[in-house]
């Protein structure tokens, strides 16, 4: 079981968190089984100096979990539509976090497919609402705490070499849009088909 030791980067604050936070593995023990996926792409937003950050105007009843201590999961809803996790990064207080984009099902692929419904592999849990969806991630798991070994966790996984760690661009966001904070691993299936300006971490 992962302890708070193993993700100490998360009180670093995001952009430097972000691509220490790839290969981790995100777990979710639901009533309906388990999944679990590794992280292979996420995003970092930076609180009150990020103008595409939730949190960029200050507190709200919303976002109040990215402002409280790292390892914290919150949750919004895009479009209405999907549920979307980000790991709260950064000091107490300090509203940063990274939206989880994309990963890996290693554990309960089935249970994954199913919540899915027919969708190509490539599809399974590339982008933020698929990956939330595929994991069962849902409102109420807002403000989860991610590093006590609840149902709801982040767990270490093997480190990615350096080589294979990459960075660019955001997706979706009409502010602070080309700020290279969009961070995965080369290579893997499962990334954002968006790759303009990629370059090595």
């Amino acid at each position: 079981m992962a302890g708070s030791a193993d993700f100490a980067f998360l009180s670093r604050g995001a952009v430097e968190a972000a691509p220490r936070l790839l290969g981790s593995l995100l777990v979710h023990e639901a009533p309906d089984g388990l999944v679990a996926v590794r992280i292979t792409e996420v995003e970092a937003y930076a609180g009150a100096d990020d103008p595409a950050s939730h949190s960029f105007r200050g507190r709200t009843a919303r976002n109040q979990v990215m402002f409280g201590p790292p390892g914290h999961l919150y949750v919004y809803r895009s479009h209405g539509i999907h549920w979307c996790g980000n790991v709260v990064a950064d000091q107490d207080g300090v509203a940063a976090g990274l939206l989880l984009r994309a990963g890996e099902v290693v554990e309960g692929r089935d249970l994954a497919r199913l919540r899915r419904g027919a969708v190509a592999e490539r599809d399974l849990t590339r982008g933020p609402g698929r990956l939330g969806q595929a994991l069962g991630i849902t409102g109420d798991d807002g403000g989860a705490a991610l590093l006590d070994g609840g149902p709801l966790r982040l767990e270490p996984g093997v480190p990615v070499p350096a080589e294979r760690l990459r960075t660019g661009p955001r997706v979706g966001v009409s502010r602070a849009a080309d700020v290279a904070w969009r961070f995965w691993i080369d290579g893997e299936p499962s990334v954002s088909a968006y790759r303009r300006s990629p370059r090595a971490v």
